[in-house]
């Protein structure tokens, strides 16, 4: 697939990264040449100094035979006009826009987004969608990423195994003997950076990262089961005034069981920002380090810090401060994939890789089957889809054995109607059905030809 990708900052070498795995020809546009120089230097693409936004740059960068522009400098309007002029002068099929306005994105103006005015396939906020993803964290404590899937009615949660975890020694075929009311069907494992689909006899050991779909009405049940039960999460420090911040205060502050939730700001002005909109949360301007503004945050007494700041090494290090000065849980942003490849999930301290998230935005655009809803799960190492069976389906009527899944990959669940079925290789699938599957990062292109051919 040929890709003209604008922007080389954060949200743009996230994507590179991800992309770059793959079969992809990939164009970067930016008007910095040392982020040109960055990206170039860790990831085979063509690098094109200019605005995206000039047809000339667009040309360049080989929007004549692009597949899919994604638009993400940090200027919304920017963005859109790369897109405009990406499907008029140079007839671009897909286009991935963008948009951290909150003006743009209001639902008033959807009119403004069609093929007449700025032809947009999707519009994207990656720090909304990571705020979003950690405050899903933060609800459902114990988990350490959480994905709705099927209308919010199944979940795919990743936990990480503990000391504690009852289901040591026990084989996976036999956990219902422990849990005989739960339901959950295992997705993969990840044991020492290796990921793997579990056989019938796997037994978990102390650190597996296990990634497993469950029902929303057992989520509580399957936490339990795993070891994994924690007190809701009530007090919330936020360190660094951003747009994720932001985001996440807002829907803290309308929370009802957030009971205060408060985020240090370094930047004067950016904290002044917050304090004017934001409501239900106290901003504290300082230096994120320092004792004093640690104990005015009360971060001792927190049942979870959030480090969300741009900067890794200061995300991490102020999860290590948060914990050592008494904080039940931290959750930690990370940026470069170095960082989350170096750093586990231990104990009650979770990282969040800010690519994942970003790509999980964009997966279904990228994939020819018809998806509802995709996720790229850890480092990369597979993704999930959700696939609505619609009447010009080629496995309409087949079992899953007769679908030739490759070995890494595999059928997770069908949802049918209000039914959830955890299946075997001798289920079929019929018309209708939304199917939530599991593919490794190696089988995709094999996995996108059984279900899109």
């Amino acid at each position: 697939m040929k890709i003209v990708v604008c922007g080389a900052g954060r949200i743009g070498k996230n994507i590179v990264s991800y992309l770059s795995q793959g079969n992809n020809d990939i164009s970067v546009i930016d008007n910095d040449q040392r982020h040109l120089d960055e990206i170039a230097k860790e990831w085979d693409v063509l690098p094109v100094l200019g605005s995206a936004s000039h047809p000339e740059i667009l040309e360049k960068a080989g929007a004549m035979n692009a597949d899919l522009i994604l638009a993400v400098t940090n200027v919304d309007e920017v963005n859109m006009i790369a897109c405009q002029v990406a499907d008029y002068l140079f007839h671009v099929r897909k286009k991935i826009a963008r948009i951290d306005s909150k003006d743009f994105m209001d639902p008033l103006w959807c009119e403004l987004y069609n093929e007449k005015n700025i032809p947009l396939d999707l519009m994207i906020s990656p720090d909304i969608e990571i705020a979003k993803a950690i405050y899903s964290i933060i609800k459902i404590p114990g988990t350490s990423s959480v994905m709705p899937l099927y209308d919010n009615k199944i979940f795919l949660l990743s936990i990480r195994c503990q000391e504690n975890c009852p289901l040591f020694k026990v084989p996976l075929n036999h956990i219902e003997m422990v849990a005989p009311e739960l339901r959950i069907s295992l997705v993969s494992i990840v044991r020492q950076g290796k990921n793997f689909i579990p056989g019938p006899d796997f037994m978990l050991e102390e650190g597996d990262e296990i990634y497993f779909l469950v029902e929303e009405s057992q989520i509580d049940e399957a936490v339990h089961t795993f070891g994994m039960d924690k007190p809701s999460n009530e007090k919330v420090v936020i360190f660094g005034g951003n747009l994720i911040s932001q985001f996440l205060a807002k829907k803290l502050g309308k929370d009802d069981s957030i009971s205060s939730c408060k985020i240090i700001d370094e930047d004067s002005a950016s904290a002044k920002h917050l304090a004017r909109i934001l409501d239900n949360t106290t901003i504290i301007y300082g230096e994120m380090m320092s004792d004093i503004i640690l104990e005015e945050a009360g971060v001792n007494t927190a049942d979870v810090t959030v480090s969300a700041t741009l900067r890794d090494k200061d995300n991490l290090l102020a999860s290590l401060i948060s914990r050592k000065n008494g904080a039940r849980s931290t959750i930690s942003l990370v940026n470069s994939r170095a960082y989350s490849t170096l750093v586990s999930n231990f104990s009650d301290s979770i990282v969040v890789d800010s690519s994942s998230v970003t790509v999980s935005a964009i997966l279904k655009e990228l994939r020819k089957a018809k998806i509802r809803q995709a996720y790229s799960l850890g480092r990369g190492f597979g993704e999930v889809w959700e696939i609505k069976i619609d009447e010009n389906s080629p496995i309409i009527d087949k079992k899953i054995i007769e679908l030739e899944i490759p070995d890494n990959s595999k059928v997770c669940a069908i949802c049918r109607g209000e039914i959830i079925i955890y299946p075997t290789l001798y289920d079929k699938i019929y018309e209708g059905d939304n199917v939530i599957l599991f593919s490794s990062s190696k089988a995709i292109r094999k996995v996108e030809k059984i279900f899109s051919r």
